[in-house]
């Protein structure tokens, strides 16, 4: 009998991800277990490529890539790891939620930035400083004898 394909990862709007691409490889972790932690693999790293993902439309990709920061490596894979829990599946989840949050931030496109003039009493002010400053400079120089 062939394994069950998993389900597509939802993201936002038409945007779903493959589990296929998803990489999870588990390791010894830190924290919280007691002595339970030295003995078993709970922590998961979870690697998701985002330069060949098929998933990602480009300009998501490039906003995540921005977004990863250390957390992508120069062959552009993001690497993300969870040991917070005491449970592989609660790790596993959480480190799952953590890739759409960062995805989901990514398929957010920026609001476009709205020009706004100065107002005027902003101008007046700034305007006026500057010239009780100049006034305040020319107090301290020397007297001149006329």
């Amino acid at each position: 009998m062939p394994a069950a394909k998993a389900a597509p990862i939802w993201i936002a709007g038409a945007l779903t991800l493959d589990p296929g691409e998803i990489e999870e490889t588990f390791v010894r972790a830190a924290g919280p277990g007691g002595q339970h932690v030295n003995t078993t693999s709970t922590a998961v790293q979870l690697r998701f490529d985002v330069r060949h993902s098929p998933s990602l439309p480009d300009d998501v990709r490039q906003r995540l890539e921005r977004l990863a920061g250390r957390r992508l490596t120069r062959d552009g894979v993001l690497v993300l790891v969870a040991q917070g829990e005491r449970s592989q599946k609660r790790n596993r989840e959480e480190a799952l939620d953590r890739l759409v949050a960062l995805i989901r931030a990514a398929a957010r496109p920026p609001v476009p930035r709205k020009k706004t003039r100065t107002p005027k009493a902003s101008k007046r002010r700034r305007l006026d400083d500057k010239k009780r400053h100049g006034t305040l400079k020319s107090l301290r120089a020397r007297p001149t004898h006329d």
